[in-house]
């Protein structure tokens, strides 16, 4: 080991340590922080954040423009009093914003789209323009010989049994006898037989041939000769002139619909380049079609106001913001949830919103403009379930005979006759003399009984081209928008859902589902009664607020009817034994970290498990569940929103249906008989342009924060939609 060296050897070998003075580094030192008392405002101000500056600097430009003109004013009169300025004068804000060009009504498009019909207009519209979601285009096969007919059936089978199966028929048999008991009780006169009656005269019945020249409301089938460009694959037809495209046509066409069931149609396309391009075509000619902005050039001096669904799918909304923005070049774009534009169409503060379209049902409650979140619930039937067919001619034809025939009216049961006209394409009309029973106001009545329409394919194709979005920072959690009342909607058809990753509540692990309130002595089981057989349950009833206590599962349907806590969903801790449920509380999660299942399921595996399951009940029953997840307990609230229950979209314009609708919701609470009231949208309006309607008086607020501009999309992406829309992204 060498010793130290002394002073002297290392001066004699030059190595002699000297302190110049200079430091290691001419980086800064940077002092440690007090970690008992430090603070940043980082992304704590709104001039921060570059969605939120735009709004601060045009008001601080309002201000000194302001300023400007109370001095010009003073100058040019010369008095003491500064003159009060035009923008404080009542009503002179909007006058103003609508000469600037701003918020002028004319120069904001409206954009709707369903499943069915798409509707389109200038927010200075009384009434919007609606074409179907459908275009057309050149295609080897027609989708009628792509696919097999709707509603599927042995065409052989002469009985219910053969056509549609025992366990169909059953359902059908049940539905019949329970429309002869309730008739009865209501003291309508039932005839013996009718049904056979009715069945054999149908079935005897012949066909009369109408010449073409003698048939005064014969169809006009779109004629190929004025598709733009014949050689171009990209030509198509939209809306009504798709669906009149002769089905024997010399070259094919193929009518595709983008939207389905409440989403985009994954199940009948091959790409996701093909399904937004025919969505992005089909606003692009319904613009220059039924709005006259023939040119491209000029939509960039209009604004766009986009309805969404409330339970949307983000990458859905991300699409439709770059098709705006890019494709469209609109000045400026603002979306609105279908619930919350329907309160502002209709005019109510606070309601129950029950939108019944033609492929999905929605429902959400609104309080104060805004919607409770908890509530929503998204179902996958609608009116297109009632009656459908495959070939576009046999489409057309359901569709009237359903507008014509369709009753809820018990006092319209009875056999009658009618008769309606087939008017295919290249062939004579054919006139045919029917009669109906019970057939009008059974179909309509699946509403009640959802089990009855075909579901075995509308998730079919689901996220087959486009996946679900994820979290940011967590790729592997799943953000779409959940809601409490939709969760038990699915734990209705599948109970394991109910169940997180590790057994528990989802709401207790799930910060996306909104905390209930604490709740009362009585809980709200809307599916208990004294005198009758309740459906089952599989959740516990919710528990008192505090730190230590679990948040509580959402609503789910009790097999007890004394309403007191439900039993846990079975194979949950809690469901048997010493660990169930006690006092009605749901057993406390244990701490991170601790006793994990071996079997837990990530968030991932649980989101895929939701997408698998079809939301279908009963419509009771989901108003129900949707109302009480928005009251938690709350006594008044729950009497206010079962008092503002509006009933709009296609499907509920069927005589009768909001009566029916009112009566089944008294049976289910035949405590509150005096406080439920079902309603049609106010001021007569109707029900299919309600929800358009009220996208176009939102778009005219002349306060509206949600606007995106392409500058800030072009710096933010999909990111600006966390800052700008009116609702927790």
């Amino acid at each position: 080991m060498v010793g130290k060296v002394s002073e002297r050897v290392l001066l004699r070998e030059g190595l002699e340590r000297t302190d110049n003075g200079m430091k290691q580094t001419n980086w800064p030192d940077v002092p440690a922080i007090n970690q008992k008392n430090y603070y940043t405002d980082y992304m704590k101000r709104d001039d921060q954040v570059l969605a939120l500056r735009p709004q601060a600097e045009a008001t601080r430009d309002r201000l000194v423009q302001t300023a400007k003109d109370r001095d010009r004013a003073l100058a040019r009169n010369g008095h003491a009093e500064v003159p009060l300025p035009i923008l404080d004068l009542p009503g002179a804000e909007d006058a103003t914003a609508t000469a600037d060009g701003q918020l002028d009504p004319s120069k904001i498009i409206v954009i709707h789209p369903g499943s069915q019909n798409l509707r389109i207009g200038f927010a200075s519209d009384a009434l919007p323009k609606t074409i179907p979601t459908a275009l057309a285009t050149k295609f080897p096969q027609t989708e009628s010989e792509m696919h097999e007919a709707l509603p599927r059936r042995k065409f052989e089978g002469k009985t219910p049994d053969e056509q549609y199966g025992e366990e169909w028929s059953k359902k059908y048999q049940k539905m019949c006898s329970e429309l002869k008991v309730e008739m009865r009780a209501n003291k309508r006169k039932v005839l013996p037989n009718s049904k056979e009656l009715v069945v054999n005269y149908n079935r005897r019945t012949e066909a009369e041939k109408i010449p073409t020249h003698n048939d005064p409301l014969q169809v006009e089938w779109t004629d190929l000769e004025n598709l733009e460009d014949p050689n171009s694959a990209a030509s198509c037809f939209i809306g009504q002139a798709a669906l009149r495209v002769p089905d024997d046509s010399n070259p094919k066409f193929k009518v595709w619909w983008p939207m389905h069931y409440g989403w985009l149609n994954e199940d009948e396309y091959t790409t996701a380049e093909h399904l937004c391009d025919d969505f992005e075509t089909l606003l692009d000619r319904a613009i220059r079609q039924e709005l006259g902005l023939t040119k491209s050039s000029s939509w960039r001096n209009y604004s766009c106001v986009f309805v969404i669904p409330d339970l949307y799918d983000k990458r859905y909304v991300e699409q439709v913001l770059k098709s705006c923005m890019s494709w469209f070049e609109f000045n400026r774009v603002c979306f609105i949830q279908e619930s919350m534009a329907a309160a502002f169409g209709a005019g109510y503060t606070q309601a129950c919103v029950v939108d019944i379209g033609a492929q999905k049902t929605s429902i959400a409650c609104v309080e104060d403009g805004l919607m409770v979140e908890d509530s929503r619930i998204n179902m996958k039937y609608g009116g297109f379930d009632d009656i459908n067919l495959r070939r576009r001619y046999d489409f057309l034809l359901a569709e009237e005979l359903k507008i014509k025939h369709c009753t809820m009216q018990q006092a319209d049961i009875s056999v009658q006759l009618y008769q309606f006209h087939l008017r295919a394409p290249n062939q004579p009309t054919h006139k045919y003399q029917f009669k109906t029973y019970d057939e009008v106001i059974l179909a309509p009545m699946g509403f009640f009984e959802p089990s009855i329409f075909d579901n075995s394919t509308k998730l079919r194709g689901r996220r087959k081209l486009m996946d679900r979005s994820y979290n940011s920072y967590d790729v592997d959690v799943p953000d779409d928008p959940q809601s409490a009342a939709q969760l038990a909607i699915l734990a209705l058809v599948q109970p394991s859902v109910a169940s997180s990753a590790n057994g528990f509540q989802p709401s207790a692990s799930d910060p996306n589902l909104a905390t209930p309130m604490k709740e009362k002595s009585q809980s709200f089981n809307f599916l208990s009664r004294e005198n009758g057989t309740p459906m089952g349950s599989n959740a516990p009833s919710p528990a008192p607020e505090g730190t230590s206590t679990p948040v509580p599962g959402p609503f789910l349907f009790s097999a007890n009817s004394n309403g007191t806590a439900s039993p846990a969903p079975s194979g949950a801790p809690g469901a048997n034994g010493a660990n169930g449920v006690r006092n009605g509380l749901s057993p406390a999660p244990p701490p991170p970290g601790m006793f994990v299942d071996s079997t837990a399921r990530s968030a991932k595996t649980l989101a895929i498990e939701r997408d698998a399951v079809l939301p279908v009940a009963p419509l009771d029953i989901a108003i129900l569940t949707s109302i009480q997840n928005a009251a938690k307990g709350d006594d008044k609230k729950l009497r206010d929103y079962l008092g503002s229950i509006m009933v709009i979209g296609g499907g509920s314009k069927t005589p009768a249906f909001t009566q029916t609708l009112e009566d089944k919701l008294k049976a289910r609470r035949p405590d509150l008989f005096d406080r439920i009231l079902v309603s049609r949208s106010a001021r007569d309006m109707d029900e299919q342009v309600v929800t358009w309607k009220g996208a176009s008086v939102f778009a005219k607020l002349p306060a509206n924060d949600s606007w995106i501009t392409p500058f800030e999309h072009e710096r933010l992406g999909a990111r600006v939609l966390h800052h700008k829309v009116l609702w927790a992204w």
